[in-house]
């Protein structure tokens, strides 16, 4: 049984992104993620990317959940997110990369391009901050 979950959208692919659009979902060589702002959730998106902060990162690698691996993620902050958080910290961010199969993994993106968790992914997400996302039964 998996859980479909749609992060919370807190930027956008930034200019230093290498994108090829000759796929769908579009084929991401390198991500730059741009902060608009940030309601402080663990788990971020911008179609077709998602990123965690470390601490999740840490946690999922700590249960040995699968479908799921870490890379590097260029973060930025645009003027919007300057002028509005002028202070605000943000934490390291990792670059998810979701490549798990139905049945198989804990973590799969689904035909419609959605992330879906197994049950065991999701207890452990429960125990971050998910609290902007959309979550539903599959």
């Amino acid at each position: 049984m998996y859980k479909l979950l749609e992060p919370e959208v807190a930027g956008g692919l930034g200019d230093k992104t290498k994108i090829d659009n000759s796929f769908f979902p579009p084929l991401i060589k390198n991500l730059h993620y741009e902060f608009d702002g940030w309601l402080g959730d663990d788990i971020l998106e911008s179609f077709p990317c998602y990123i965690v902060t470390e601490q999740l990162r840490k946690g999922i690698e700590s249960e040995y959940l699968t479908g799921i691996s870490f890379d590097e993620v260029l973060i930025s902050k645009s003027e919007t997110f300057l002028e509005l958080y002028p202070e605000k910290e943000l934490p390291n961010f990792y670059w998810a990369k979701i490549h798990g199969e139905a049945h198989k993994d804990d973590f799969l993106i689904t035909e419609q391009n959605t992330l879906a968790l197994s049950e065991k992914a999701y207890i452990l997400l429960k125990k971050y901050n998910i609290k902007h996302a959309d979550i539903e039964d599959m």
